[in-house]
């Protein structure tokens, strides 16, 4: 399996186009140890095999560019073959969808997503109308819990990747996906309102997991702009406190773990903050647009 992280940052990436906080001023200014990132985007394919197709997690506002920028997603013979073959949607906020504007050129696309975030999408925005032209796009449903293979069984492909989805906060239709390719499987949730037990407890059965970095604090927001909402008001469990995903999440040990979707006023973008270093002392690491991960 081969995992590509297009995009790393969370909605406005890095820097924010408006957004004059220490960490934004400091990279526009040149003294800043650490990267800009564009919006949210993973990339998966069973094999690194020009013949595998890719399915996103997700669709970024910055997917055009993403694009562009990586060859592997390059057409590969007709003007219309994109390696892009499928679409997995954890979620219907904008930061998630925004992006399907761009594939809709007339290119064969699945599209996978539970019943009621394909509704917010179809229903809910004329907009996304264009991406349903010529009948380029199928809407395929999941049920929570339930895998189905990418490609599909019929078609015959000798490397194909297992998908589950599990709800991972009861008020917002946010899920979190298990995916299995060959003898490896990682587990990405780039938006995380809550951990139960359960899941803390079968993190221990993945390789790596990817996990919703988005703030440092629940307070971070207010401590940088004075006003705002706290970060589990927001739908994202903060990364420190007792309560916080590192803490949580010390006691699992055998997947690689990684923070991603990380917002612009985070101090872990920092490579010389005492955050980051904490962090990584912990055993974590912080995506980057560019990082690849492939597994067996």
């Amino acid at each position: 399996m081969q995992v590509k992280i297009l995009g790393s940052g969370a909605g406005g990436g890095f820097p924010q186009w408006n957004c004059a906080c220490a960490n934004c001023s400091a990279l526009r200014a040149g003294r800043f140890r650490g990267s800009a990132r564009t919006q949210t985007q993973i990339a998966v394919r069973a094999a690194a095999d020009p013949n595998s197709p890719w399915v996103l997690i997700n669709a970024s506002p910055d997917l055009r560019g993403q694009i562009l920028a990586d060859l592997d997603f390059s057409p590969r013979k007709s003007p219309r073959d994109s390696p892009i073959e499928a679409v997995v949607l954890t979620g219907s906020e904008v930061d998630q969808v925004m992006g399907l504007l761009h594939l809709r050129e007339f290119q064969p696309l699945q599209i996978f997503c539970t019943p009621s975030v394909e509704k917010a999408i179809r229903e809910g925005n004329s907009l996304f109308r264009v991406i349903n032209r010529e009948n380029q796009t199928q809407w395929k449903r999941f049920d929570l819990g339930r895998a189905w293979e990418f490609p599909e069984p019929e078609r015959g492909a000798s490397q194909f990747l297992k998908f589950e989805a599990m709800r991972l906060d009861g008020d917002r239709d946010v899920v979190g996906l298990s995916i299995e390719g060959g003898a490896s499987r990682i587990f990405c949730a780039p938006s995380l309102a809550a951990l139960d037990e359960q899941l803390v407890k079968e993190l221990n059965e993945y390789d790596v997991a990817l996990m919703d970095g988005t703030f440092w604090s629940d307070d971070e927001l207010i401590q940088v702009r004075g006003i705002g909402k706290k970060a589990r008001e927001m739908g994202h469990l903060p990364i420190s406190g007792p309560d916080g995903t590192m803490s949580r999440l010390a006691k699992v040990t055998k997947p690689r773990k990684i923070f991603i979707h990380v917002n612009n006023t985070n101090p872990i973008l920092s490579e010389e903050s005492a955050e980051y270093r904490e962090l990584r002392a912990q055993g974590w690491e912080v995506a980057f647009d560019g990082m690849e991960i492939e597994l067996k």
